[in-house]
């Protein structure tokens, strides 16, 4: 009897081993890592009891652009599509989201900086919906590194740039919250933002789950540890990203913030 318990626990244990052995190659193909190609840091959290996937990039070891149209002119839209006009020149798309808010004619809302080129102007317009929600900000990365700043102090500073979006509200400025949310609001979306933290690595996040602005900003500064974070977008967001499984197909953008190599 006890052999027969031990040929069964033998096979019990074979076969976990199995399982587990092709679900690590299932992933290993999934992510489609080249020899020498680096993982991002990427992870869920939980945080408020609520389940947010997050991506951390050091933007000395990764290439950071974004990305409207193509060479002829004609927007990108979708990370499929500018993931295989990437893999076209060579190059391999390894994160994508959707950069901010668009206007109606699908053209950048505020500021949009690509290759130190503004083809979008700032915008302090005053108007309803989240991007007029005062204040609003910008993400930026130069020569000095990445930053996020409200737009007033972009347009005071005129920091050099080459790659720049504008979105909003802004979620943490300076360590503290936006002043505009409430605790325990029901104003609950699916939401992505993107934050630096006090190491310089570009922190971006989204919610798995509807959270309101309060919570979701708390997470860049109390979690992800965030001084300054800017909202994103809402309920069409998402993110590309292998790690975390997350190869959505379809879209219709405007502004996309990648990490390429």
């Amino acid at each position: 009897m006890k052999r027969q318990f031990a040929f069964l626990g033998g096979i019990l244990l074979l076969s976990i081993g199995s399982y587990f052995l092709v679900k690590a190659w299932l992933h290993s193909e999934h992510l489609k890592l080249s020899p020498g190609q680096r993982e991002l840091q990427a992870k869920q959290y939980q945080f408020k009891g609520q389940n947010f996937d997050v991506v951390r990039v050091d933007p000395n070891e990764f290439e950071v652009r974004l990305y409207w149209k193509d060479k002829n002119g004609e927007p990108y839209k979708d990370f499929s599509t500018l993931r295989e006009t990437l893999e076209a020149e060579g190059r391999h798309l390894r994160f994508a989201t959707n950069a901010g808010i668009f206007s109606e004619d699908h053209t950048p809302g505020g500021l949009h900086i690509e290759d130190g080129s503004v083809l979008k102007n700032l915008n302090l317009r005053d108007g309803e919906g989240n991007f007029h929600m005062k204040p609003n900000g910008v993400f930026i990365l130069g020569t000095e590194g990445a930053g996020v700043m409200d737009s007033e102090t972009y347009q005071q500073t005129h920091p050099k740039a080459q790659v720049a979006t504008q979105s909003g509200p802004m979620l943490v400025i300076n360590n503290e919250l936006h002043p505009g949310f409430t605790q325990g609001s029901s104003n609950r979306y699916i939401r992505s933002g993107v934050g630096v933290d006090k190491k310089g690595n570009i922190v971006f996040a989204i919610s798995n789950e509807r959270v309101n602005f309060y919570d979701f900003a708390s997470l860049f500064r109390n979690e992800l540890n965030c001084p300054d974070a800017l909202y994103l977008d809402g309920s069409i967001s998402e993110f590309y990203c292998p790690e975390l499984e997350r190869t959505p197909t379809g879209g219709d953008y405007c502004g996309i913030l990648t990490v390429i190599d």
